[in-house]
């Protein structure tokens, strides 16, 4: 058998997809061609239903397939996971968007840097739905360079203080836990001065602010800490790590939005230009062929992160690479069916002016472009690394 990209089976893969198959098609509907765009982070929050649909796979632990069998999931190998992703995919299921930055970002993350309290206290309610995550990393004032953040907690024997403020949380809205970054230690170099923890978004002393984006949606919101309680318990890995606790939790999350950003073919931008009536203009069918090619490549980058991934290595600079081209390709292609739907991409709404405003936020989220481009130019073409003049020096000077 083979897998949506073309990647051949080998016999015990074709076994497991076979037996997953199996499974789903006597739980879910066939999935139907998508009659609508698809697009990550401009989409439902019926939180009730996704935590239906994680009950359905749960008896298999096919929504959390890495995860050890005693934590909930079903101890696949990475090419195990990815067959679940693609079997998942021929079936009708319901928006996991809000459930995945906990069951892909800070479960991996906290079972690699977790104490077994903290992973049988948190795993089992991120698994289920009840208990959504968000991340408090980045800060007003730091811009690119997530090290520079000033969210201060300090000691209090068995306790923290924390103040400060995040921005761009995703669903921090609704979220029961975040994953906080602060700084612990001001008189170290900014890198080492960083502390993880886990808070409880309801405690006294957290506001939470929505921020409406240009699409309607109020996927970020604005984090504000006033003497917050967190319990030393709830630190994740010792004092002065949490720079290691981020770059896991990032590598995992430009993976995951490295592997896809919603469903649009060059299908529907076809049957877009002929429904305006500019299929025949040169200049719409020159940009339709380049959107298509760009579309391709795209799917060619997600597959080399895929393959990557199947090897069962840590996240890699693949995700970096995949991320960058999709937000591009997104950027590029949205301005395309904007131009072609003419004054109704703009009286709108519509979904194409949806994704048209969504769009931007993508050279954002999990990491600027920016970043990525120096991760790629760093990690894969070698090219020195950019002056960082105060890398070595304390956070409180610099």
């Amino acid at each position: 058998m083979q897998s949506h990209d073309g990647l051949e089976d080998s016999a015990e893969q074709a076994a497991f997809r076979a037996d997953v198959r199996a499974f789903l098609a006597a739980r879910l509907a066939p999935r139907a061609p998508a009659a609508h765009l698809q697009i990550m982070g401009a989409g439902s929050d019926d939180l009730e239903t996704g935590r239906q649909f994680l009950a359905t796979l749960a008896e298999r632990g096919l929504a959390t397939a890495r995860w050890p069998t005693e934590l909930g999931g079903m101890g696949a190998t990475p090419e195990q996971a990815a067959i679940v992703v693609e079997e998942l995919d021929r079936f009708e299921g319901a928006d996991l968007y809000p459930f995945m930055v906990g069951i892909g970002l800070i479960g991996p993350t906290l079972m690699e840097h977790g104490t077994p309290d903290q992973q049988s206290r948190w795993l089992p309610g991120i698994r289920s739905g009840q208990e959504i995550w968000c991340q408090l990393f980045s800060e007003p004032d730091a811009g690119s360079d997530l090290a520079n953040l000033g969210t201060k907690a300090e000691r209090d024997g068995d306790l923290w203080r924390v103040t400060g403020s995040k921005v761009w949380s995703s669903r921090a809205h609704y979220s029961s836990w975040g994953l906080l970054l602060a700084r612990t230690d001001p008189s170290v170099p900014k890198h080492a001065g960083i502390t993880a923890f886990g808070m409880d978004m309801g405690a006294p002393g957290v506001t939470v602010r929505p921020l409406r984006q240009m699409n309607g949606d109020t996927h970020f919101s604005e984090v504000f800490m006033d003497g917050v309680i967190v319990a030393d318990s709830d630190r994740i890995g010792p004092t002065g790590t949490g720079w290691k606790v981020a770059i896991t939790c990032l590598a995992h999350e430009r993976a995951s939005i490295g592997a896809g950003w919603g469903t649009v073919t060059p299908a529907q931008l076809s049957d877009l230009a002929r429904a305006k009536g500019v299929d025949r203009d040169p200049v719409t069918r020159d940009r339709l062929a380049h959107t298509a090619a760009d579309l391709e490549v795209s799917a060619m980058a997600n597959l080399r992160a895929k393959v990557a991934a199947r090897s069962g290595g840590p996240p890699g600079p693949e995700g970096s690479g995949a991320k960058l081209r999709n937000s591009q390709v997104l950027q590029r292609l949205s301005n395309l069916a904007l131009d072609m739907e003419g004054l109704d991409g703009i009286a709108g709404p519509g979904e194409w002016q949806t994704l048209f405003l969504t769009g931007p936020s993508f050279g954002i989220r999990g990491g600027t472009d920016e970043i990525q481009r120096n991760i790629i130019g760093e990690r894969v073409l070698g090219l020195p690394p950019e002056p960082r003049v105060d890398k070595d020096q304390p956070y409180g000077r610099s």
